[in-house]
């Protein structure tokens, strides 16, 4: 079986014990039998389509690869992501999020959604013009997330500058 993977997943496919693959931005330009790409991504192959903002999602995804391909996924102990400490204290902390992927970072991490009085607001970079009035409103407690090209393409690098910025940014209540 011919396997594609976009560069965002590559590194899962990687983790998932899959050594021989194609990388390619589009998937439908290659002559490839199933592509692994990001849940979003529109392709007309045959797709395992995997989510990467969390941790779990990407320890899930790499499971789900290897489970689909048919290898041995490399031993996820060192995937992180828990935050049992202080969870209940998180869960007083309100947060407005501007994206659904910073809607499942944020719920992984144990803070509360909340449209009005919210503590603290995070966005993605992209946004940021769109709402300039908003995060001027919110002084300091308003929160930029790297996104797209401004982020690593390791989705477990990735996901550590988001987590840490945010347990940064956002612990200082507690």
């Amino acid at each position: 079986m011919k396997i594609v993977t976009t560069p965002m997943c590559q590194e899962v496919v990687k983790m998932a014990g899959v050594s021989d693959f194609i990388v390619s931005k589009n998937p439908d330009s290659t002559d490839a039998d199933l592509a692994v790409v990001l849940w979003e991504t529109n392709t007309n192959k045959p797709a395992l389509r995997i989510k990467l903002n969390t941790f779990n999602q990407i320890k899930t995804s790499i499971n789900m690869v290897a489970e689909k391909i048919g290898t041995s996924p490399v031993k996820l102990d060192f995937i992180g992501g828990k935050f049992p400490e202080k969870k209940e204290e998180r869960k007083k902390i309100k947060v407005k999020v501007y994206s659904n992927f910073l809607k499942e970072i944020v719920l992984d991490m144990g803070f509360s959604l909340s449209e009005d009085r919210a503590d603290f607001m995070v966005y993605p970079d992209y946004i940021h013009n769109e709402i300039s009035e908003e995060i001027r409103d919110m002084g300091n407690r308003a929160i930029e997330i790297p996104s797209h090209n401004n982020v690593p393409v390791n989705p477990l690098e990735r996901a550590h500058l988001r987590y840490n910025i945010l347990e940064k940014r956002l612990c200082t209540k507690l």
